[in-house]
């Protein structure tokens, strides 16, 4: 980082928070459907009865909560690969690293595959919750299966965390081609959509499982910013700064866990918002975490939104999964710098 950048950073979180309501604001007026500009005042200023039953419903039981899970979704992926990267000081980490999205993965499989057969009870039992809860545990166990693996003598080597990371992910991969290769036709309609992420389920019931996650993820900001800061010159160094290194990586791992967990349960698979966000956004105002983590809340948010009414749009009345749009926008940025100098130099610490 060349001088203080602390004057840019407040200038870029400012400029994120008008990018994000400006998107909010097109998450909510844009779409297949009538609702528009005047609906959304009319509903806001408190004339709801104004507006017509039908748009009425489109608003409340839509757009609102599309919205308000994208922007949450959004938050928990870039802040994430945020804390991944800082945690694994190398800019093309991802929450993928922990184990969350093969975990995830893996378990939303064996819920569509075998929940009307061996698992039917329990599907009967957690109804439309059966496949997010499971896609959560199955995300959260297999980090902490990682943790638990790389960690010896209470010290956990970040090292070992990548590379049990790629033999667990090979595994759970196997695993889903298995269960892949014996599922029927609707099977593999479900699993196809899931795998490329969608936030078309969004309701109340999945925004509230989401939202403790993630809140839990933000609050957390402030106490680890100043840590993962000092683990950018190593962890005997980031110690004697009396920095509680194990500490920092069991909460960070933790939180990206379970926030992530929650939002492949609740919306499937979204990639590259996790890693492209936050890297563009370091290249901008520094690695300093106190304001790349709520920058990168922000600009995951933004996108994210962006991206799913991108998705509602182009192909209306159909709608294209986001992960898909998601790709499109990141996978060439993430190229991009990939090639670059920076890039060359994450390459050589993976």
């Amino acid at each position: 980082m060349s001088g203080d950048r602390s004057g840019l950073g407040h200038l870029v979180i400012a400029a994120l928070v008008v990018t994000l309501a400006v998107s909010a604001f097109l998450s909510i007026v844009i779409g297949p459907t009538g609702v528009g500009v005047a609906d959304l005042i009319a509903y806001l200023s408190g004339d709801a009865l104004t507006l017509d039953r039908q748009n009425l419903i489109i608003l409340e039981a839509v757009r609102l909560p599309r919205t308000a899970m994208g922007l949450l979704i959004g938050a928990a992926l870039g802040v994430s690969g945020a804390m991944m990267q800082g945690l694994f000081r190398n800019p093309l980490a991802d929450p993928g690293i922990v184990g969350v999205s093969s975990g995830a993965a893996l378990a939303a499989v064996i819920a569509i595959v075998l929940g009307p057969t061996l698992l039917s009870p329990l599907a009967a039992l957690f109804g439309t919750l059966f496949l997010p809860l499971m896609a959560f545990l199955g995300g959260l166990g297999n980090t902490v299966l990682l943790y638990v693996i790389a960690t010896r003598d209470g010290r956990t080597s970040t090292t070992a965390l990548i590379l049990s990371g790629i033999a667990i992910a090979a595994l759970t991969g196997a695993a889903t081609g298995l269960l892949i290769f014996m599922a029927d036709d609707r099977a593999l309609r479900d699993i196809t959509f899931w795998s490329l992420g969608s936030l078309s389920g969004a309701n109340t019931t999945k925004i509230l499982s989401i939202l403790p996650f993630v809140a839990f993820m933000l609050a957390i900001i402030p106490f680890v910013a100043r840590g993962l800061d000092a683990l950018i010159l190593g962890d005997a160094a980031a110690f004697h700064m009396g920095v509680p290194v194990q500490r920092l990586k069991r909460l960070t791992i933790l939180a990206v866990a379970a926030a992530c967990g929650a939002t492949v349960a609740a919306a499937g698979a979204i990639g590259f918002v996790g890693i492209v966000v936050p890297h563009l956004l370091r290249l901008a105002i520094g690695p300093s975490h106190r304001f790349l983590l709520p920058a990168s809340a922000l600009g995951g948010a933004a996108l994210l939104l962006l991206a799913d009414t991108a998705a509602r749009t182009i192909a209306a009345p159909a709608e294209l999964p986001i992960g898909i749009i998601t790709a499109i926008l990141g996978a060439p940025v993430f190229l991009m710098l990939l090639l670059g100098r920076n890039g060359r130099q994450a390459m050589d610490g993976l």
